[in-house]
């Protein structure tokens, strides 16, 4: 392994840019409270293991330096998009904190989100602790290697950026549009509930004056929210498992993209 690392030294550099770009970038392991020496071994280590395939399948190296330093940028841009994807999927989750956490009373609880560096409401850090628990749940880990790593080596080359630049174009606009979707989802059912909340304290201000509700309605709206929140968890954790799976699908279908163009692109040079 050593050995062929050394003889294709330059391949074994776009492997690694391209790893290291995904694993900067994907959910929980981008985060700072991991060392950066530590991503840099794991990158070095998945890199090493996807080398064999990526060496075999005949990767084409550029003569020149230029073109060599443009390719790099290229396969970092690949790993960038992969984790660009999947952290969409997790800013729906801290959206949909963010939309009834004001109307629970906890649009002032900020706390600090390690992986995106912000300060975020209270509910959108537990909906996101919420997802990350699910995303190991489901394998999510294995699913960045198999799918963002190898599948990506696999189907699409750095090159081909250009020829399916419409292509990822289209698909950030159609998940930027897809997040608010998601998160809507997510929050309808606290939302309405809320609303229907307020509408009964509402009638009960008209109807009992004397009733401080705007003292009682802080803890009837973050006990209901509670209680609808373990209502709903099995039927919220399918929805964000489901999110998800989303995620890497739009992945392989990006993948797909680039691996048809290069297929026609191949045609139309032949003879």
């Amino acid at each position: 392994m050593i050995d062929a690392v050394a003889a294709n030294s330059q391949l074994f550099l776009l492997v690694f840019v391209r790893v290291f770009a995904l694993l900067a970038t994907a959910p929980m392991i981008s985060s700072s409270s991991i060392p950066g020496l530590v991503r840099v071994a794991l990158s070095l280590m998945v890199a090493a293991l996807v080398f064999p395939q990526v060496s075999s399948a005949g990767y084409p190296i550029p003569d020149t330096g230029l073109a060599f330093v443009l390719l790099l940028v290229g396969e970092a841009f690949v790993g960038i998009i992969t984790g660009f994807f999947l952290l969409l999927v997790f800013a729906a989750f801290q959206l949909a904190g963010q939309m009834f956490s004001l109307q629970m009373g906890f649009g002032a609880s900020q706390v600090f989100d390690p992986l995106s560096q912000v300060q975020i409401p209270l509910m959108g850090q537990f909906l996101n602790l919420v997802a990350m628990l699910i995303f190991v749940n489901t394998s999510g880990f294995q699913k960045i290697f198999l799918i963002g790593v190898q599948r990506s080596f696999e189907r699409m080359r750095a090159v081909d950026l250009v020829l399916i630049r419409s292509d990822i174009a289209q698909q950030v606009m159609t998940r930027l549009s897809g997040l608010f979707q998601d998160a809507l989802v997510i929050a309808f059912p606290i939302l309405g509930t809320l609303v229907l909340v307020y509408v009964t304290m509402g009638l009960l201000a008209k109807a009992a004056p004397q009733m401080n509700l705007l003292v009682l309605g802080f803890p009837i709206s973050i006990g209901i929210t509670f209680v609808v929140l373990i209502v709903g968890m099995p039927f919220l954790a399918e929805a964000i498992s489901q999110f998800i799976d989303e995620g890497f699908e739009v992945i392989q279908t990006m993948y797909t993209a680039g691996q048809d163009a290069a297929i026609e692109a191949g045609e139309a040079a032949a003879p």
